[in-house]
């Protein structure tokens, strides 16, 4: 089991997203402000290569693209609906440099850029961990993309491999994918790798006892939804017993995250509000 020795540790969800836009500087800065033992940067791909800086794999929600880009979008069906979509491995690193990336969130941020994740890695380096998470990799790699290469390249570019920071690794990867942590244990094996867990469904199929012992040949940790430990906080207990830490997410108020640090004995926790982080 990866050691937690300091203590449960404070996930800064996008960054202090609830105080600031996600993924950008002002939201990783402000979260350094507040003590984040973490920063959680999720990574996508752009057209040319480069990893840059965002939760959801298309770049409409949080910047002005369909302005700047109108014609640049893509046809999905998203709940059932054809929903126009513009994907940020149709874009060139240059052109996604162009977007803001503040004002969604309030006027008082335009200007915000999206980061990209050498930038990320250069703001919070020495300040704190950081937490990336895989974006939709298997999609991405089914369009040509080896998103768990350019990770590790980038990784060891910065020599950020088996690293550690304040007596805790320094990195931690993370994914909702079987496939893209395996792929990650074989070309990373000494970074630790969290499995997202969201749904039902998936719970049922991994954090039972079996399940976790599977996933321990290739995770050292599960990050299941706050709302399946709720529903069964044993979870924990199977976990560590299975030789894996368990982080849950996403949390927003203290005393919810006080309960779960302290009577169902999560490791760390994502929040939005890191400033909130019991200690």
């Amino acid at each position: 089991m990866v050691s937690t020795a300091s203590g449960p540790f404070n996930i800064a969800h996008r960054g202090a997203s609830a105080y600031a836009p996600e993924h950008t500087a002002a939201a990783y800065e402000l979260a350094l402000e507040m003590g984040a033992d973490y920063v959680e940067p999720d990574l996508g791909i752009t057209k040319d290569g480069i990893l840059v800086v965002s939760h959801d794999p298309s770049l409409e929600r949080t910047t002005d693209v369909e302005e700047r880009f109108p014609d640049r979008f893509s046809m999905t069906i998203v709940d059932g609906k054809p929903t126009k979509v513009w994907w940020i491995e149709d874009f060139t690193l240059a052109e996604i440099k162009t977007l803001d990336k503040g004002s969604w969130f309030d006027a008082k941020f335009a200007g915000q850029k999206v980061l990209t994740f050498q930038e990320a890695i250069t703001l919070v380096r020495g300040k704190a961990g950081i937490f990336p998470e895989l974006k939709t990799p298997g999609r991405v790699r089914a369009k040509g993309f080896d998103m768990e290469q350019a990770v590790a390249n980038l990784l060891e570019k910065n020599q950020m491999v088996g690293t550690t920071f304040e007596d805790r690794p320094e990195v931690y990867l993370q994914s909702f994918e079987e496939d893209s942590l395996r792929r990650l244990a074989t070309l990373l094996p000494t970074v630790p790798r969290t499995f997202l867990i969201g749904t039902p469904e998936d719970g049922a199929r991994w954090l039972t006892a079996a399940g976790l012992k599977e996933a321990r040949a290739f995770a050292t940790a599960v990050s299941p939804s706050k709302r399946l430990i709720l529903a069964d906080p044993a979870i924990v207990t199977r976990a560590h017993a299975a030789g894996l830490i368990v982080v849950p997410y996403t949390f927003q108020e203290a005393d919810e995250m006080r309960r779960f640090v302290h009577e169902f004995k999560v490791d760390g926790l994502f929040t939005d509000n890191p400033d909130r982080f019991p200690r």
